[in-house]
């Protein structure tokens, strides 16, 4: 581990727990019944803790993309050709795509930053390029990435969110790109969490049954061939992992050592908070589950993480867009803790 991951590790803290009880007063003692906001209450609650004061909204949103490609895919775990990584980071920086779309409803800005794509991407004033590698390594054969990369990939996010924050940063939501990601995230899941490959492979973009076996038949043979250890979350990416997973563990980690809340998006964002809390156990105080998504593994490393997620709508598209959702739900919960009038003011 690198001198600048154990100082983030050291920085992330716990809870405020004053500022947390003085959440749960202000709730006991405004115009409602007791708990009848229900999770809102309990978001509200969090926050205070992680901020340290009660605050009444979140002006500098971000949701930070990120891109990478997977040389699994040649294995045909995907439906889709590993070029349409490379055409939708330029959808991305077109404002075209779904989470630009829904980024702009809640006021948030889209970071979209190249991990590791396939292919050249020319240079765009909205685009970073922490690129590692041209893809990971076919992990059927071999291992994704060496240690050293895998490594690389946490500091780079590490970074990402620390330039966020240095432009002002008050939550912060996850967000992925690549294609042959399931099935990496889901070689991380069944490696942490020791449940089979069968539980929790899914289809991701939309697989027949046929080819849903086949999936997880390659990603059972990827985990025989690499043996990840479940006790090392930087052996588990660099054996079964990708570089966009790397870096969003890194943002989760570096938002949480500078205090920003973390609303994670779906199974590629599960995937990269196993291996950031596995890091740091403490970081689950500041994440956020914006919802449950379709693919299978997602409710069984929710479950493994202790996160309820906040929405079910069936959304599998990941880029962040479950986040942005998620990010509304908490700014709703923030807001009425802080303008809802009390008893006392009501008088």
């Amino acid at each position: 581990m690198s001198d600048s991951l154990s100082q983030i590790l050291k920085e992330i803290k716990p809870l405020d727990r004053k500022a947390m009880e003085a959440a749960r007063v202000r709730q006991d003692e405004l115009t409602k019944p007791g708990g009848s906001l229900g999770r809102l209450e309990e978001l509200s609650v969090q926050i205070a803790g992680i901020k340290g004061k009660i605050i009444s909204g979140f002006d500098r949103k971000a949701i930070i993309t990120m891109a990478a490609d997977h040389g699994v895919v040649t294995e045909g775990v995907s439906l889709y050709p590993q070029e349409v990584t490379r055409q939708m980071v330029f959808n991305f920086l077109n404002g075209g795509a779904g989470i630009n779309v829904l980024a702009r409803f809640i006021g948030a800005r889209v970071v979209v930053v190249d991990m590791g794509v396939a292919g050249d991407l020319p240079a765009h004033p909205n685009l970073i390029s922490k690129k590692i590698a041209l893809g990971t390594k076919n992990m059927a054969k071999q291992a994704a990435m060496p240690p050293d990369e895998a490594l690389r990939a946490i500091e780079a996010g590490i970074e990402i969110v620390e330039g966020e924050v240095a432009k002002g940063l008050d939550i912060v939501g996850t967000g992925d790109m690549g294609i042959g990601n399931t099935t990496a995230s889901s070689a991380i899941c069944a490696a942490i969490t020791g449940e089979s490959v069968e539980k929790v492979t899914g289809r991701g973009v939309g697989l027949p049954n046929e080819q849903l076996a086949h999936k997880a038949q390659i990603i059972q043979k990827v985990l025989e061939l690499n043996k990840p250890n479940p006790r090392d979350p930087i052996d588990v990416l660099a054996r079964v992992g990708g570089f966009e997973i790397g870096g969003l563990a890194g943002v989760m980690l570096g938002a949480a050592a500078h205090r920003v809340p973390v609303v994670i998006d779906g199974f590629i964002s599960g995937a990269a908070a196993l291996i950031a809390t596995e890091l740091s156990p403490g970081l689950k105080d500041y994440l956020i589950a914006a919802h449950l998504s379709a693919e299978s593994g997602h409710k069984v490393l929710l479950q493994y993480l202790g996160l309820t997620p906040l929405l079910n709508l069936g959304m599998r598209l990941g880029e962040g867009t479950g986040a942005a959702l998620g990010m509304a739900i908490v700014e709703a919960a923030v807001r009425t803790l802080a303008e809802m009038v009390t008893f006392s003011e009501a008088g």
